[in-house]
């Protein structure tokens, strides 16, 4: 399967052909994490749980933010 960089707006960019889409069972606004792999680009699908977490985390963090600087002394 081959496609094409291509001008978009101010920056470049690939699209994906809509079969590859729904047999990966993408849509538009998913997340994907590019990597690089001995030269060759791999997009993955993103693990949004891990965000969720930090995200979690973060909350809490911000909730408790005196009570955790209290106890880091």
């Amino acid at each position: 399967m081959n496609t094409v960089v291509r001008k978009i707006g101010n920056s470049e960019g690939v699209i994906l052909p809509k079969d590859l889409l729904e047999r990966m069972n993408l849509k538009a606004g998913d997340s994907l994490v590019i990597s690089e792999n001995k030269g060759d680009i791999v997009l993955s699908r993103a693990d949004d749980s891990f965000e969720r977490q930090m995200d979690a985390a973060r909350d809490i963090m911000d909730r408790y933010k005196v009570a955790l600087q209290k106890l880091a002394e």
